[in-house]
């Protein structure tokens, strides 16, 4: 059960990133304050998402087959997260 909740959670996280695209089709969101705000905001949940997911895999042991794909996609998001941020603080 424990196993089920998890990949279900994974699952969810997978697809939060992609709701940034209809606040992107606001005047507002595409302001200066409020943008660097919300790829902020995004940047960090897919960076803690992909660190859930790898937590879940490896430390909970759940390891289903869309678990893996999960994995796979939310480590991607994390990495693009990271990347994103460091261009926002370095570049």
């Amino acid at each position: 059960m424990k196993e089920k909740i998890l990949t279900i959670v994974s699952t969810v996280i997978l697809f939060i990133p992609w709701t940034i695209l209809p606040f992107r089709t606001f005047q507002w969101a595409l302001a200066s304050p409020a943008a660097e705000i919300m790829i902020t905001c995004y940047a960090v949940f897919m960076i803690l998402g992909g660190a859930f997911t790898a937590f879940a895999y490896a430390g909970m042991r759940a390891r289903s087959n869309l678990m893996k794909f999960c994995l796979v996609g939310n480590g991607l998001y994390a990495a693009f997260g990271l990347v994103a941020l460091c261009m926002m603080w370095f570049g």
